[in-house]
């Protein structure tokens, strides 16, 4: 119990959340046995980030952003708006669409949100949307970049628990199409009722085609990532080191949109984002130890089961927890310290690995949106300077869908493992 409320308090106080992992796992480790157990905390520190896959990262986080600095993402929203610019709202539906190319390269919803925020923001502003409205349709599209793979959060997952990380990728990628359908639906329905702008330019198959042939390179990529690790080309680490190459390479040879200092730049950029992510899986995996020797999961698991033997209901729990410690706490900090806690839960009433490490992955991923911790909010508020607090309005409409797709995707697990099966049967 002590260390649960030194967890919480060192939060509150605003101490960074690697930090505040690492004093909790160490205050748990002085608790079970002082000293002898103390010489622990190096060795599982170190330990922690002893994963191959682990190596994806970085090169994920640094591939998108070779893409955002040599305008490859300016080219991938002029494709979406020549599909979809010219209905009611054509730059909210070109948002969408722009999320689930740009999806398929990255895996982060923060860099889908900063390139968005930076470009499609002010150009919805321009065309007489809403900043909040413009903002809140950036933010809903960003979690589709961490659904649709390559996603780190899965990486994360799929290493931690030893789960495919390819039949992950699989799995996401009809929910992250899912949650594009919808929110455009939602648009559409917002269109007339908020005099949504209406784009000048009518559908016209020759603007989509040169739009198509200016980021047909850019378009290939995802085909590459994706097609090389789900048929076992390529392993998710050497298939986002292929990215980070080819992005380069498109960049300085094709496009010659890049400089020296702009890479030494980008090094450091995601030297820094992979510091923040390493610091709080190394010093988490501290915490998850005391917690796996404390018994905590079976506990957890334990009360679970003696509130409901029903799985329903026991997966409607698991959604509360999720949805409810991602509106105050770092995803990546809470999929490391809940992984080992509802894997085991999942898998005693009957559920899938792939399809219960989905329904984790999307419900953290939602937790991006969500105030007070929302880190999507967070980066389009300094981007675009619009308040937290109006933006959290307009996103309501999405929220609510994006909730309802977490419970089908919960729910129905034929969503999910549809493709993985295909895969796996072919």
């Amino acid at each position: 119990m002590t260390v649960v409320v030194l967890f919480f308090f060192l939060i509150l106080i605003g101490l960074p959340v690697g930090v505040t992992l690492g004093v909790a796992g160490v205050a748990g480790l002085i608790q079970i046995g002082g000293n002898e157990f103390l010489l622990m905390a190096p060795k599982r520190y170190f330990e922690g980030l002893d994963l191959f896959t682990f190596m994806a990262m970085p090169f994920f986080i640094l591939a998108g952003e070779i893409m955002n600095k040599s305008g490859i993402t300016d080219r991938l929203a002029a494709f979406a708006d020549a599909l979809v610019g010219y209905l009611r709202g054509g730059l909210a539906h070109s948002n969408m669409i722009a999320s689930v190319l740009f999806a398929g390269m990255t895996g982060a919803a923060v860099a889908d949100t900063a390139a968005f925020g930076n470009t499609l923001v002010p150009a919805m502003e321009k065309e007489g949307y809403s900043r909040p409205f413009s903002c809140a349709v950036t933010v809903a599209g960003s979690i589709i970049g961490p659904t649709i793979p390559p996603s780190n959060l899965m990486v994360i997952y799929g290493s931690l628990m030893g789960v495919s990380i390819a039949g992950l990728f699989a799995a996401g990628i009809l929910p992250g199409i899912l949650i594009c359908l919808l929110c455009m639906a939602v648009i559409a329905a917002l269109g007339k009722r908020l005099n949504l702008p209406k784009s000048k330019e009518r559908f016209s198959l020759l603007r989509i085609f040169w739009a198509f042939k200016s980021s047909f390179l850019a378009i290939l990529m995802p085909g590459i990532i994706l097609g090389g690790i789900l048929f076992g080309i390529v392993t998710p680490t050497e298939a986002a080191a292929i990215a980070v190459f080819y992005a380069l390479f498109i960049s300085t040879v094709i496009y010659k949109a890049l400089k020296f200092s702009d890479i030494v730049e980008m090094l450091i950029r995601t030297a820094r984002i992979t510091g923040v992510v390493f610091l709080i899986i190394a010093a988490a995996s501290i915490l998850s130890w005391w917690m796996t020797f404390m018994q905590i999961p079976q506990k957890i698991a334990a009360f679970f089961l003696y509130l409901s033997s029903n799985p329903d209901v026991i997966i409607g729990l698991i959604l509360l927890l999720l949805l409810g410690i991602g509106m105050f706490m770092d995803i990546n900090a809470a999929l490391i310290i809940l992984a080992p806690v509802l894997g085991p839960l999942t898998s005693s009433i009957g559920m899938d690995p792939v399809h219960a490490g989905i329904m984790i992955v999307l419900a953290l991923n939602i937790s991006l949106m969500t105030p007070p911790v929302g880190a999507c909010l967070f980066v389009l508020s300094s981007v675009t300077g619009e308040r937290i607090e109006k933006i959290s309005v307009a996103l309501v409409p999405f929220l609510i869908v994006e909730v309802g797709i977490l419970i089908v995707v919960a729910y129905w697990d034929t969503l999910t493992l549809f493709i993985p099966r295909l895969l796996q049967g072919s």
